[in-house]
């Protein structure tokens, strides 16, 4: 499987493989999720990169496997922005490309191929932006049996697990058959620790119902009457089977062009908390000055008053915001918002209390799910549920929508936590702490999810950890590799 000539064909062949290889991954990603595809594609690059000696080859091959990652899995962010969808892409994919120089021939490869990744996925959860970690390794794994690994160290060690397995693979390939024997035999053993690490535990029962106001998928909020939107929900809610301690709606189903509370929509939020004598937990979107919107959630105790809010602190790069607008502008003036949506400061908890006893509701806003450090805040403030309020009705497909989904189900691992997603058009979910799925609704319904769950405290080692010791240890292994790569030639 390996490569070095020098000819034009054998440069395709290379990138070809490659791109395979890329599509692999992808092809493991929600929502087509055929996991073992992750393994196999890791078992493709390492045999490419191990016959690969120039290093514009080697950056060649890197590159071509991140284009066929990461261009099918975020197709879906079209609906944002061409040029954007088109720049990400190849901006990781370069990530991928530069990462292939650091990977040295020889055995020591395989220390430095898991470290490379964990430091690409490090990056794509910070930078540019903010962050944009769409289509992680992680993601690969949320139904997998490796999934729950990530209890462990987080997400950053489940992509190196997952780097792992590939490398197993592969060195069975090359019938190294030691080094495969106690590698495998260290995944197994860290597959088994991961059932018994700590994973929170209960304090008490809450009933919870999600509202799911349905619609057309694909619908852009500005070809949307936000009133018949929020309408969707308040008839929806006349579906919730009471008594039920909290009713959960999805992100901005409220939608107005003025401050909330100057509105008949929020004497109307407070009689339906009254109507359902329950917590309300509302997302709404409203234009706070001629330049600025706010996307917040909004907790209106039984009887009808508002108790807490949480505003978005996460925002979706060219959806919520534009970055570069005046040079992003002459590109694709009718995807952009016209206001920006103004990020808000506060802990990403709501304080609500029911039977006379105070609950802490952790809380991600839609894209903020996509990132472990929001989930991982809410659980050290002291959230027992994690709630992810969402929409993602204007984008066609499910490629979003199933990675959400994947996304929750990696937090609730993560966090030890239930987590409540609630969408308008699809996916709501309720996923339980071992991240299986108890309830979901289909695209475009009109339906309520109804469950008990657990309140739980206690931290998971991911929550304690965070992502900084997989940082460093993979920037060791990277160096460490290279250094005793070279000392062996």
């Amino acid at each position: 499987m390996g490569f070095s000539g020098n000819t034009t064909q054998e440069k395709l062949n290379v990138s070809l493989k490659s791109l395979i290889s890329g599509l692999c991954l992808a092809f493991s990603m929600p929502p087509w999720g055929w996991w073992p595809l992750a393994f196999v594609s890791f078992l493709f690059l390492d045999q490419l990169l191990a016959g690969v000696t120039q290093h514009k080859r080697r950056f060649l091959a890197g590159f071509s496997f991140g284009v066929g990652w990461l261009f099918p899995s975020t197709f879906w962010m079209i609906a944002l922005t061409v040029p954007g969808y088109i720049i990400q892409g190849i901006l990781f994919s370069a990530f991928v490309g530069f990462a292939a120089l650091l990977i040295p021939r020889g055995a020591w490869r395989w220390l430095a191929l898991p470290a490379a990744f964990v430091i690409i996925e490090a990056l794509r959860y910070r930078w540019p932006f903010g962050g944009v970690p769409l289509a992680t390794l992680a993601m690969s794994q949320s139904r997998a049996p490796l999934g729950h690994t990530v209890r462990i160290l987080g997400p950053l060690f489940l992509s190196a697990l997952v780097v792992v397995t590939g490398v197993v693979l592969s060195s069975l390939w090359e019938r190294r058959w030691r080094f495969a024997s106690w590698t495998g035999i260290s995944l197994i053993a860290l597959w088994a620790v991961a059932f018994v690490v700590p994973n929170g535990s209960p304090t008490g029962e809450t009933t919870v119902a999600i509202v799911q106001g349905g619609g057309e998928q694909g619908t852009r909020a500005i070809d949307t009457d936000e009133r018949e939107v929020f309408e969707r929900h308040l008839n929806a809610s006349s579906n919730v089977v009471t008594p039920v301690d909290l009713v959960l709606w999805p992100e901005d189903v409220v939608n107005v062009k003025q401050p909330l509370s100057d509105t008949p929509e929020y004497l109307e939020l407070q009689v339906l908390a009254r109507q359902l004598d329950s917590w309300l937990i509302a997302g709404i979107f409203e234009r706070v000055s001629i330049t600025e919107n706010a996307n917040a959630s909004i907790a209106f105790s039984p009887d009808g008053a508002e108790i807490d809010r949480y505003d978005k602190v996460r925002l979706v790069p060219f959806g919520e915001y534009v970055p570069l607008r005046g040079f992003i502008k002459h590109f694709a003036p009718s995807y952009l918002p016209v206001r920006d949506t103004k990020p808000g400061v506060g802990e990403p908890n709501l304080i609500v209390e029911i039977d006379g006893e105070k609950v802490n509701l952790g809380i991600a806003i839609s894209w903020e799910i996509f990132f472990e450090d929001r989930a991982r805040s809410a659980i050290s403030g002291g959230g027992e549920i994690l709630l992810n309020p969402t929409n993602g009705s204007s984008y066609w497909l499910t490629i979003l929508q199933s990675q959400q989904v994947a996304s929750s189900r990696l937090r609730a691992m993560e966090t030890g936590r239930w987590v409540l997603q609630a969408a308008p058009t699809g996916f709501s979910a309720i996923i339980d702490p071992n991240g299986d799925v108890v309830e979901r609704s289909s695209i475009s319904e009109t339906r309520v999810l109804h469950a008990t769950v657990d309140r739980r405290s206690g931290n998971t080692l991911a929550t304690k950890a965070g992502p900084l010791p997989m940082i460093l240890l993979s920037g060791g292994a990277i160096i460490g590799a290279n250094v005793f790569a070279r000392r062996r030639n």
